[in-house]
């Protein structure tokens, strides 16, 4: 594989260990075609397309939705593909994640699923 196409370890492998998320997880979550191996591409840094960046971001947001009480919804940040990919454009090393607290409680429960109600 080219070193161009692969960076590494992306800002969404992290991201999903911290909210204790599986590539099952998003792919299960995802309204859209998701799958194991396009989740584990991304994670390991794999260019994808703007397109499938987005994607991985709206299956990442909905996985956390479902794991997220309805106070806690109120709450929740959504992220975009800047904050997934770290050779997305405006992507910001130094952004700080508003959804910590949250993380932590969803941790905290195993990474339940509480609703699957929008």
């Amino acid at each position: 594989m080219s070193s161009e196409r692969d960076k590494g370890d992306q800002p969404v492998d992290r991201m999903m260990d911290d909210w204790g998320l599986s590539n099952h997880d998003l792919v299960d979550a995802s309204p859209e075609q998701l799958t194991h191996k396009q989740v584990q591409r991304a994670r390991k840094g794999r260019v994808l397309t703007l397109a499938m960046m987005q994607k991985m971001a709206r299956s990442l947001n909905i996985a956390v939705w479902y794991r997220l009480t309805k106070e806690e919804r109120e709450q929740y940040f959504e992220y975009l593909h800047r904050h997934l990919f770290n050779y997305a454009k405006g992507y910001d090393e130094a952004f700080d994640d508003p959804n910590k607290e949250l993380m932590a409680a969803v941790k905290g429960r195993d990474g339940k699923i509480i609703s699957r109600e929008a």
